[in-house]
């Protein structure tokens, strides 16, 4: 939901359905790049959405439908112009590949025209390749999804194909999944039967688990202690039930309530007990902030394979990184050498090789919002200094584009208020190209700002300057050529303007520079900066195009908070970016929580390598640029920061990232005020399938967030001795004691062979990880699911609670067993304390501690006010109790937590009026009692804000 608001998310991810006509098979015709010979093949796609299949009359092919992605447009190297009617309507081309670079492609065309069948299957494998849930299926689907490819590769079944006309799955599935065949998979690991052991509590003799134990043990260990629990309440027996009847394979053990360790173990592997919730992978976050507010995934250099000084450039890039969810792409454009003055896309200065301008727009156009509906953003580096070139490139993007280009401002954006939001540009393509400006002086150019900020910003002019020299002349040309006349123009719907020139101030012309810090790269000769010079003039028809996003060269936060023009944003070499992080960590932030940032690797990377882009994250950068066809640590970082919130490429930045009132500084070692740290431990107890070579394997953990959280290596088990398929790790857990940000901290898990081959990884948000006992599946250096490897772990997390409050928190978490160990103390201490003959009563009610009293319970700030009731013996008040409700503050984890205790008698005690009461007043609430009244309710519980 585009929309959503904070609160218990409705799920809208819908699980795989294949249709009929896709597992029924159509005939289709097959070649490969390298050949031209045709093979008439039949495409089937099993029940499950596993896998596509080719059946010819020898043998039958497939592959994972999970590594692929689909285009259905004729690729220009296929030669079969024999074939009658119409090619591109009949073509069918999947694409796949271990990263974005390496990918291959299995062409497939109709034997006639059918456009509407190809279009069916084009759209419905894209479907089946971009489900979700495929891409984070549960253990068990992996573990099924293993066992068909199993037995699809027998040759019993290869034989039943070649016989078959059309090759069917229905004997595969109504195979028994617990068949002889498929043991090895499904039995029970070591490690999970030794944890079933334990929880059977020494009755050895009875071998399952009742329902009442499989309620607690999911209600005390599977649940995440961070939840509100009114929100998000504790499972009852009757829905554990349900999971019972689910996953025990003996019936007669779930009509009894009971599960056997086969049941648990397939209730481990099942999609209840994941260990990122679903709601988290589905598109869940608030929509409808600023663009400033959000983490936007941003590629550099995007039609790059290789390196930045040579390879090719590909039109194919620019398919694939969008397919990946990414929003912000770059386009360097030059002009082109040809005949046909075609612009071109290339990394200027440099042996890459040159692609078509046009071709590049046609593709933007084709992958788009196809796994995303949310605006993309246009990054121009523009060096084409023909204005006829730049005309047609201002052309082929309102041809090609359509009405998804946006060439004219929102009616509710003006200038001086926040940018537009992903949900109000929903299915937009901005551009983000310099603006065509001139310069103007004195009073005209005082009063045109004073329009401009008034009117709408982002095509308002802000000059064009050139460098200013050393002399005394009484005015310095300001033109880039020699005239004192220049018409400033806004949009054509707005205000126009002509004014003379003479001079610009010094103030007013460092507020009006419009270069983006792209252009210095050749000025300033730093290797930081790349290799290509100064951008072109932006022509009228380029600069029209530009709405929202104008990018200016930064001079001083002071001086950009001054100005205060959300439309405005500027461009960071990451040195300069790391600068600004260093001296001013705090005004960085609040320059992005109203204006966009941009920040792209240094020069020097010339073999694409990436800064990790975390740095800039914690400073609430938006447009953290890395270059996409390099899968190193920091892009896998990238990947897994936008795997979640639909895939959507746009990730809400916390609140204290976005709000005016609040000021953080990134390198913050204390608390962060309305966030609750998190204390996270996590035991790697076994694995499962790592390798099928014989290999020792471990384990490392990282951890990524702010400075403070950020621990590299910060574990590693001991290598397994040559056993990479079900190796057992016998060791302490790894404590994270306190993560300060846990929104902006990722856990990074990954397994190597003992060599340092890697072999899988996982990169999983802190704020979002279960805690428990999970598999976690792990995932290739892409992000893209390997079926079998996974680990099997121990989780617990919790907020943090500083060593000086350990006792206090004991003590709230169980008061009235604390309570009860007070008077024990009190009473044995008595004999010492008191006259002889004479006896007192240690305590009584009115006299008790807060800390006797309250209990802590995790409640967040949206939610309504958590009460716990307990029930006493009856007692008698001695005295009047004016005043039952007891209240106090206590500074935990930076969040005011308010306790109180009320006391009430059973017959008038109304727990939801009580509840509304504090929670909307957040006063006292002071019911009185009489003498001798029956007190037999205690009524414990908080409320935060």
């Amino acid at each position: 939901m585009a929309g959503a608001q904070p609160g218990v998310h409705a799920l809208q991810l819908k699980p795989v359905s294949v249709p009929e006509s896709l597992r029924k098979g159509n005939k289709f015709m097959k070649w490969d790049d390298d050949s031209t010979t045709v093979t008439p093949v039949t495409l089937t796609v099993d029940p499950k959405g596993y896998f596509l299949y080719w059946t010819d009359q020898n043998k039958v092919n497939f592959f994972s439908l999970s590594l692929s992605r689909q285009e259905a447009k004729l690729r220009e190297l296929l030669d079969v112009s024999t074939l009658a009617g119409k090619m591109e309507n009949r073509m069918l081309t999947v694409v796949s590949g271990p990263d974005m670079v390496n990918i291959t492609y299995l062409n497939f065309m109709a034997f006639q025209e059918e456009t509407a069948k190809v279009s069916e299957w084009a759209e419905e494998l894209f479907k089946l390749a971009s489900n979700l849930l495929v891409q984070n299926m549960s253990r068990e689907d992996c573990l099924e999804k293993a066992y068909v490819h199993t037995h699809t590769h027998t040759h019993t079944y290869t034989q039943a194909a070649h016989r078959q006309k059309n090759f069917s799955f229905s004997h595969i599935f109504t195979f028994e999944f617990s068949s002889r065949a498929h043991i090895s998979l499904r039995n029970p690991p070591p490690s999970a039967c030794c944890f079933f052991s334990s929880l059977l509590r020494g009755a050895k003799s009875r071998p399952y688990l009742t329902a009442e134990q499989m309620t607690e043990f999911i209600n005390n260990k599977q649940r995440d202690p961070r939840l509100n629990e009114i929100l998000y309440p504790p499972l009852k027996p009757e829905q554990v039930q349900l999971l019972v009847d689910k996953y025990e394979p003996n019936a007669s053990l779930a009509q009894k309530g009971q599960i056997s360790v086969e049941g648990f173990a397939r209730y481990l592997n099942g999609e209840e007990n994941s260990i990122i919730p679903p709601e988290k992978l589905d598109q869940s976050e608030d929509m409808t902030f600023p663009l400033s507010h959000y983490f936007i995934n941003s590629s550099h250099n995007t039609y790059l394979t290789a390196g930045q000084l040579a390879g090719n450039s590909s039109v194919e890039m620019y398919k694939q990184v969008l397919l990946s969810g990414c929003r912000c792409i770059e386009l360097d454009c030059w002009k082109g050498r040809t005949t046909e003055e075609e612009p071109v896309i290339t990394h200027g200065f440099t042996m890459t090789t040159e692609i078509s301008f046009k071709e590049v727009i046609e593709a933007i156009a084709e992958c788009a919002f196809k796994t995303s509906p949310f605006p993309i953003i246009l990054s121009f580096e523009n060096h084409v200094d023909s204005p006829k070139q730049q005309a047609k490139m201002a052309e082929y993007c309102r041809s090609i584009f359509g009405d998804a280009l946006l060439t004219e401002p929102l009616e509710k954006y003006l200038a001086g208020v926040p940018l537009p939001s992903p949900m109000e540009l929903m299915g937009k393509i901005l551009v983000k190209n310099k603006k065509k400006h001139h310069k103007t002086d004195g009073s005209t150019k005082k009063k045109l700002s004073e329009q401009v900020s008034n009117t709408y910003s982002d095509s308002s002019s802000v000059c064009e300057p050139s460098s200013p020299s050393a002399g005394t002349q009484p005015f310095k040309p300001v033109l880039a050529w020699k005239c004192q006349l220049k018409l400033i123009e806004l949009s054509s719907s707005y205000l126009t303007v002509t004014v003379f020139v003479t001079h610009v101030s010094g103030e007013v012309e460092a507020e009006s520079e419009d270069e983006d810090d792209d252009d210095d790269d050749c000025k300033k000769g730093s290797m930081d900066e790349g290799t290509a010079g100064s951008e072109a003039f932006a022509t009228e028809e380029m600069s029209n195009l530009v709405i929202y996003i104008q990018p200016v060269k930064f001079n001083s936060f002071e001086a950009s908070k001054k100005i205060n023009r959300s439309y405005q944003m500027s461009s960071f070499v990451e040195t300069k970016a790391l600068e600004q992080l260093t001296k001013c960590p705090v005004e960085f932030v609040e320059y992005n929580k109203l204006q966009l940032s941009r920040i792209y690797p240094k020069g020097t990377r010339v073999d694409s390598s990436n800064y990790n882009p975390q740095l800039f994250w914690n400073a609430g950068c938006q447009l953290v640029a890395l270059n996409f066809q390099t899968i190193d640590l920091s892009m896998q970082l990238n990947l897994g920061m936008y795997e979640y919130n639909g895939k959507c490429g746009y990730r809400l930045k916390p609140e204290f990232m976005r709000r005016p009132d609040k000021h953080f500084d990134p390198f913050t070692e204390s608390t962060v005020d309305g966030i609750v740290a998190n204390t996270l431990s996590v035991k790697i107890i076994s694995g499962q399938f790592l390798s099928d070579k014989k290999v020792g394997t471990y384990v490392e953990i990282d951890m990524f967030g702010l400075p403070v959280d950020t621990k590299r290596k910060a574990f590693k088990t001991k290598t397994s001795q040559g056993n990479a398929i079900n190796p057992v790790w016998e060791e302490e857990a790894i404590v994270f004691k306190k993560v300060v940000l846990p929104t902006l901290a990722s856990l990074r898990i990954a397994v190597y062979e003992d060599g340092g081959k890697f072999i899988g990884h996982r990169i999983i948000p802190v704020s979002a990880i279960r805690p428990g006992y999970h598999y976690i599946s792990l995932r290739n250096e892409k992000n893209q699911a390997l079926t079998l490897p996974a680990l099997f772990v121990y989780v617990e997390v919790k907020d943090y609670v500083p060593d000086t409050f350990a006792d206090v928190i004991e003590a709230l978490s169980n008061p009235i067993r604390y309570v009860n160990l007070m008077e024990q103390r009190a009473n044995q201490l008595a004999a010492l304390t008191l006259e002889e003959g004479g006896e007192e009563e240690v305590s009584n009610l009115d006299e008790w501690s807060l800390n006797q009293l309250a209990v802590l319970v995790s409640i967040r700030k949206q939610a309504v006010p958590k009460f716990k009731t307990y029930a006493t013996e009856n007692e008698k008040l001695q005295g009047d109790f004016p005043k039952n409700l007891l209240r106090c503050n206590l500074e935990i984890s930076s969040m005011r937590r308010f306790f109180f205790l009320c006391v009430f008698p059973k017959s008038s005690f109304k727990h939801t009026a009580v509840s509304q009461h504090c929670y909307n007043e957040r006063s006292d609430y002071e019911p009185r009692l009489e003498s001798g009244t029956d007190v037999n309710t205690v009524c414990f519980g908080h409320f935060s804000f």
